[in-house]
């Protein structure tokens, strides 16, 4: 009988039995381990979708007015909703709160819902509620400032004009945004011939000291040797661009001579030889290169008061709306437009 179960004392056998024990073990956990959370998933999803999924119009209205949550929560929930773009969700729970009665913060709900309709592009809705705001509190200098955004964008600048004078009124600084509006007027009118639009928009830089990339693009499009003469030099390195984009042909090389940054750049652009190095990393390299690489500068614009970062020149910042807020930065990249011109010449 011993001889027969001498197996189950040898230790090689309970070598196997330790082992297939471990592996049965980690096999049941492994499975178990998925199928939780496998399950934790779905429970996650589910719980997330409450957040994606909006009430409809009427869950929405006897939500909000059940008073299950505060004002000040739905007020967060729609901000969240703004913030991530989903403007259509965000409007609909500013009109639910708006008609709620009883409200706390009507104006600043209100407020907030034409802001909204002003970022999501319906301007007429959102001029309606700020002079709504302005109706029942015309000192509501947030609101005025948004209205004339709002009659800029519909290019109504005569009404945005108006709206300057309430501003005035109440101490709100309304120089530059007078300069900028009459500048928009100046480009947008039919009345106008292109010399006559150049004098004036030359008058209001004179007496702004302001817009610089406005006027001087126009004026480089139209009458170049009206932009040389009366460039500003304290502006070189911010119209840089302007500059750059400029045909040989209409370079004014009594100014560029004078003028040492104008030297460095159209030596660096290989247009003169004026200089053989520059204090400015990326002209000196264009300087050293002489031509023998196809590169050239790009330019990007950041805002300095929001710092935002756009790929072209503004006149106006699209996040933060301040106006002349923009500086300009370049870096060496490879001439696309020259390369491609001349695959087109290889052609034909």
């Amino acid at each position: 009988m011993n001889t027969f179960f001498i197996e189950f004392r040898d230790p090689l056998f309970s070598i196997i039995i330790f082992f297939t024990i471990i592996f049965i073990i980690t096999f049941f956990s492994y499975w178990w381990g998925r199928y939780k959370r496998k399950e934790d998933s779905k429970h996650l999803n589910k719980f997330l979708q409450q957040f994606r999924t909006l009430p409809s119009h009427d869950e929405l209205k006897v939500l909000i007015s059940s008073g299950g949550l505060s004002e000040k929560s739905w007020l967060l929930l729609a901000n969240s909703y703004y913030k991530n773009g989903d403007y259509e969700k965000s409007i609909e729970i500013y009109n639910e709160i708006l008609s709620v009665e009883n409200k706390i913060n009507a104006r600043e709900t209100m407020f907030l819902l034409g802001k909204t309709y002003f970022k999501a592009g319906f301007l007429e809705r959102s001029k309606h509620v700020f002079l709504e705001i302005l109706k029942k509190n015309p000192r509501t200098p947030e609101a005025l400032h948004y209205l004339l955004l709002v009659y800029e964008y519909m290019k109504d600048y005569k009404s945005a004009l108006e709206v300057l004078e309430p501003l005035d009124e109440l101490n709100e600084e309304i120089v530059l945004e007078s300069a900028y509006l009459n500048a928009l007027i100046c480009l947008e009118s039919n009345m106008m011939t292109k010399e006559e639009k150049a004098q004036k928009l030359l008058e209001i830089y004179k007496n702004s000291n302001h817009l610089a990339y406005l006027v001087f693009d126009y004026l480089f499009k139209t009458n170049p040797k009206l932009a040389w003469e009366n460039i500003d030099s304290s502006k070189s390195d911010f119209l840089t661009e302007l500059f750059w984009r400029c045909d040989s042909k209409d370079l004014n090389l009594d100014i560029i001579t004078n003028n040492g940054y104008l030297r460095e750049l159209y030596t660096a652009r290989g247009d003169v030889k004026l200089v053989n190095d520059s204090r400015i990393f990326e002209l000196d390299i264009l300087i050293k290169l002489n031509g023998k690489a196809n590169a050239t500068l790009s330019f990007e614009y950041v805002c300095d008061n929001c710092k935002g970062t756009y790929p072209f020149a503004f006149n106006r910042c699209s996040s933060c709306h301040a106006i002349d807020s923009a500086r300009v930065e370049y870096s060496v990249s490879k001439n696309y437009v020259k390369e491609f011109s001349e695959e087109n010449n290889s052609f034909q």
